[in-house]
């Protein structure tokens, strides 16, 4: 198609010069200390152009000529440019392919090209990414000293930049997960600190300070981390609740004395507090601790509305009010025995309401009830051993030896 195309322009050019240059009948005419020169008019155009044209060609010459030194030089750092991107390409590629030794090597044969060529060195950002190769291969090849120097060189290399604030953000990413990798949650922390609060919102910067704040047992800190990128939709919204509630079950289980446990059910958010199970691990911590009173202050919202719960979470709260029934009032009693009468078949609710007829000493109603939970093989271990053991009280205080011996050895044999 192009060449069509010239032929046409070569035809045009021809037409118009025929036109134009056919009948032109002028003459130049020059004169030189008593001689003359007549030209006619067309040869002289084109001597003109042939000229101009052969005059172009010597200054371009020249040109070229006295810049070759410039031109060889421009040439072979562009030649190491190359060879360096190429090496650094190669480091990317041998990371990636988990050759760690040959991606370290190509990161340094970059870095050393690029040093070598003061051109080329004025180019920190190259440098700072080549840093991070090489420092990623050591992390890899378990070489911490030689990795922690690489890092610092890229951040002191980004630190100087204006323009290259995406690539320190990434070396502190990196330098976090690397610190979470040598199990060091409180460098990870710190690093994670350093980010920009942008940064420190995005969803791989919440996920490693969710990691350090579990690994540094710091469950109400992981646990507001964990909303967050719930929030985020980090997680599908089972794994969330799943992941929320383990959460908060670790930042109750860590009280070691009841204003501990209060101040962790306080700092809790308050979609935490309403879940039954958290509750029911919240009261089971207050009855392990002597704080039957606040236990029973968490349950009582859930009891108030048992109908609106599943079966299972109210199984875990009915299971989780026993060990904090000591003290209970009437009111307590009342309310078992109107959600027995609702949910007849659930035994956890019978477990409860036995235990809290024994706490009433009403013992003959006590004892039919938690005869029937300690026989039924689907309630929990723990549940039915429990019961036993109420069983072997009342038994004592009736002054039953024998009952209460099969009611020790029953309980004996619960796995």
């Amino acid at each position: 198609m192009r060449l069509v195309i010239w032929l046409v322009l070569l035809f045009a050019v021809a037409v118009v010069a025929a036109l134009t240059l056919g009948s032109n009948d002028g003459l130049a005419s020059f004169y030189w200390a008593g001689w003359r020169l007549d030209l006619s008019l067309n040869l002289f155009l084109l001597l003109l152009i042939a000229g101009c044209f052969a005059l172009v060609t010597a200054i371009q010459a020249i040109e070229a000529l006295t810049t070759l030194p410039k031109r060889a030089r421009e040439w072979r750092l562009a030649q190491r440019e190359r060879s360096a991107q190429m090496a650094l390409r190669e480091s990317l590629v041998e990371l990636f392919g988990a050759r760690y030794s040959r991606a370290q090597k190509a990161a340094q044969k970059a870095l050393s090209i690029q040093s070598a060529t003061p051109e080329l060195a004025a180019d920190p950002s190259f440098m700072a990414l080549a840093h991070l190769l090489a420092a990623a291969s050591a992390h890899r090849l378990q070489d911490r000293r030689h990795r922690d120097e690489q890092l610092q060189l890229a951040l002191g290399l980004t630190s100087r930049l204006g323009g290259a604030r995406a690539q320190e953000d990434g070396a502190r990413l990196l330098a976090a997960e690397w610190a979470l990798d040598d199990r060091d949650a409180p460098r990870a922390l710190s690093v994670l600190s350093e980010l920009a609060p942008g940064v420190a919102r995005r969803t791989q910067a919440l996920r490693l300070r969710l990691q350090a704040s579990r690994l540094a047992k710091q469950p109400l800190d992981a646990l507001r981390t964990a909303r967050l990128l719930a929030k985020h939709q980090a997680f599908s919204k089972a794994a969330a609740q799943s992941l929320l509630r383990s959460l908060a079950f670790e930042a109750l289980d860590g009280a070691r004395d009841v204003d501990q446990l209060r101040a962790a059910w306080q700092q809790l958010d308050a979609s935490d507090r309403r879940d039954p199970l958290v509750a029911a691990r919240a009261a089971q911590c207050a009855g392990q601790l002597g704080a039957p009173d606040d236990g029973r202050g968490w349950l009582r919202p859930f009891f108030d509305d048992l109908a609106a719960l599943q079966a299972d979470d109210r199984s875990a709260l009915a299971v989780a009010l026993v060990p904090v029934l000591a003290g209970c009032g009437p009111d307590w009693l009342q309310r078992l025995e109107q959600a027995q009468a609702r949910f007849p078949r659930e035994r956890a609710l019978a477990y409860a309401l036995g235990h809290a007829l024994a706490e009433r000493q009403l013992w003959g109603k006590a004892r039919l009830m938690l005869e029937v939970v300690a026989e039924d093989a689907t309630m929990p271990s723990v549940a039915r051993r429990r019961s036993w053991l109420a069983l072997a009280a009342m038994a004592e205080n009736d002054g039953d030896d024998a009952r209460r011996a099969r009611c020790f050895e029953s309980a004996a044999r619960l796995p």
